[in-house]
Formats: structure tokens, sequence, C-alpha cells
């Protein structure tokens, strides 16, 4: 195994010198307040430098041969609360088995919600592949909803994203993509933002520059095109690139909860079945359109990288884990009008969230994994996973 040095500097950092700290700065309630905070200014570097730093380990067991196509999963992995059940899908799942890449989001390193596993690096242990981890946030508790009544404390309290491989992994970037909502303001306090990670890939005949991004949720349609946007801006030209990952192209400005709720009930006047058939499904045909907008202008496809139209994620009205994170920030009576609007649906709302886009490459066969959430007593995340194959 092949590892980097300075990730274990990192955790050590965080657990000795950042940890003791956060119960004093979860009583700010905005990042202006924590910026003044005397414990924060005395972490304020190491904290930069701590979300700045890949974590990178090679646990291949030789080099993986040249393939006339290489297969590309990105999924939201909802933390790795499922993480057993995750690890023997891959291990056994008629399609995950035969992945050459993962690009992951929704990752964590440390968090007691996920049995305080560094969940993107002991799956690369157990699968032989190398991983780059990119951590960005170190959360000040638990989690959302349901997750803060987990047993234990935090080891470390990192959640990021990652890209993992049974090819080797090069020249990492780690892109920070500005914050759409202030998150010391959140229930679920955080320091950091979302951070998308690239690695050039070296397939025997094909190297290309694989990238996991994770979009704000808490955003707006225009936030998620300039995160977009700081993407594509740190990308270097010259490689096939695909882009992959949970975009959260609800179609929702959900930088507010009233904002939300407009649009919400704009979307019940449209008429739900319409908003779901045209626009939940298919978000690239207005109100996200300016994302998808600008993949095209800067030469990158994802008609045929993408099963147009079918769902990735559905929220259920009746779903526990969903409503809990929901109810953090839109009142009660909500509920109400969400299950009336959705009288005609078993109270579910199939939308699509996650995405692929490539540049310069020839790519075949897009799925959507359902049997990883739908059918189970335990979904293995809230999210489907999404495949593709890259053709040489």
């Amino acid at each position: 195994m092949r590892a980097g040095a300075t990730q274990d500097q990192v955790y050590a950092a965080v657990a000795a010198e950042i940890l003791p700290r956060l119960d004093a700065l979860a009583r700010c309630r905005s990042t202006a307040e924590l910026e003044a905070h005397p414990d924060y200014r005395a972490i304020a570097p190491l904290v930069a430098r701590s979300l700045a730093t890949p974590h990178l380990a090679d646990f291949r067991h030789g080099d993986a041969t040249a393939r006339p196509r290489y297969r590309m999963l990105a999924w939201n992995i909802e933390r790795g609360a499922q993480f057993e059940a995750q690890l023997e899908a891959f291990r056994s799942h008629p399609y995950l088995k035969t992945c050459d890449v993962l690009l992951l989001t929704e990752a964590d390193a440390g968090m007691a919600r996920s049995g305080n596993r560094m969940v993107a690096e002991v799956l690369a242990r157990e699968l032989g592949m190398a991983q780059v981890f990119a951590p960005c946030y170190i959360a000040l508790g638990k989690g959302s909803g349901v997750e803060r009544h987990v047993e234990g404390d935090n080891r470390f309290g990192l959640h990021g994203n990652a890209i993992l491989s049974r090819y080797p992994l090069h020249d990492i970037r780690l892109i920070p993509l500005a914050n759409g909502v202030d998150k010391m303001a959140h229930r679920e306090q955080r320091l950091g933002c979302q951070t998308a990670v690239a690695a050039r890939i070296d397939f025997p005949n094909l190297p290309l520059l694989a990238v996991s991004v994770h979009l704000d949720a808490q955003s707006t349609q225009r936030h998620r095109r300039e995160q977009m946007r700081s993407v594509l801006d740190a990308l270097p030209s010259g490689l096939p690139v695909i882009l992959g990952g949970d975009w959260n192209t609800s179609t929702y400005d959900s930088s507010r909860a009233f904002r939300a709720i407009l649009g919400f009930a704009l979307r019940v006047m449209m008429g739900v079945d319409h908003v779901i058939r045209n626009h939940y499904l298919h978000p690239e045909r207005l109100f996200e359109r300016g994302l998808f907008q600008l993949l095209s202008q800067r030469g990158f496809e994802y008609q045929r990288s993408n099963r147009m139209g079918e769902p990735t994620i559905c929220y259920d009205v009746c779903d526990q884990r969903a409503t809990g994170n929901l109810r953090e920030w839109v009142p009660e009576w909500c509920f109400a009008f969400i299950r009336w609007a959705l009288r005609n649906h078993q109270g579910r709302c199939p939308m699509k969230l996650d995405w692929f886009a490539t540049r310069k490459l020839r790519v075949e066969n897009p799925v959507v994994i359902h049997d990883l959430r739908e059918g189970r007593s335990a979904p293995l995340s809230d999210h489907d996973a999404i495949g593709v194959d890259v053709v040489v």
C-alpha cells in the first residue's frame, strides 16, 4: 500500500486541535460570528490546510490490463451509513463489480453516523483500488435529522467526495466551490465548502480526467451553475474528461425555506403530473437549463452519457430520513401540503439529480441502477447509482 504522509498529519491535527474547540464554535450563529471567535482564529490556518489536503492511498494488487471499454460509476453513497451492504454490493452486484472507476459523493471520514469509518479508504482497501478523498467539511455535530441520535462521537468529523480506480491516479486537483448558504446559520453546522476532486486516470490505452462533483442542495439554480463553472474553469485543456456525481438539479431555489415553499406552490399550480414528467425528470429543459447550457458551451455532452428522463432519487413523504432533514428548515404545515399534492402518487416524487457529462469521449450504455434503493427494506442510499461505458 502506497499512501501520502500528510493525510495522517491532518487526522492527528483535526483530533487534537480542532475537535476540542467545536462545542464552543457551535454556539456561533453565522460565519461572520465564527470568524470573529478567538477559538476559530486560533485554528483557522489548520482548518484551511486540513480541508485542502487530499487523502491518497493505493491498494491495487498490480497493474490492470488494457480494455476496449472502461466502466464508470457515480454514486451518492449517503455518508456510507449502509457501509457493509454497500461493500457487498460492490463485490457481488452484477454491474457494480465490473466498474473500473467510482466517482463517489457524500463519503464520511470519521463520522459517528457511518461507524467512524474512513469510508472511501476502507472501500478502496477492500476492493483493491487506488483512491483519493477530498475533505469538504469538518462537522460541528453528528449531522442532520435522525443522524443526530446515533450513538458515539465523531472521531474526525470529516465529510467529502472521492474517486476510486483500478488504474493509477495522478495530478490530483481539489476544486473548492463557493457555499450557497451560510453553513454556520444552518442547524447542521459545518466548516468548509463543497469540493470537487479531479484526477488523471492512466488507462493503458486512454488517459482521461475524471471528476467527482457534488453541487449544493441548499442553493439557487444560478448558484449551482456557477459552482459548475468553477469546476470547468479549473480543468486543464487537452485531456478527455468525464464529470459525474450528484448535481442536485432539483429545479428549486432552495437557498431559503420561503423560496422553496413558493417554488413548490408554483409547481403545484403548473400541475404535479406535468412537473414530474417534464421538469423533475428533465431539469435541463427549463429550471436548470443554464447549467446544462454551460456544459454544452464548454464542449461537454450529457444526453448520450445519461438515461434522459429516468429518475435517480425519489422523495417519499413517509420516509423518516428524508422528512427529518426537511423538517429542519421548513415548517410542519408544509408536509400536509406535500402529502396533498402527491396524493395521486402515493406520496412519492421522482427526480433526476445525478449526472455524467463527457468531453472528447465516446460513451455507450448509460444506466440508472435502481435496485440498490428500490425494493429493499434498508436502501443502500437515498440515491441510485448511475453508470456509463467509455469506449476506446
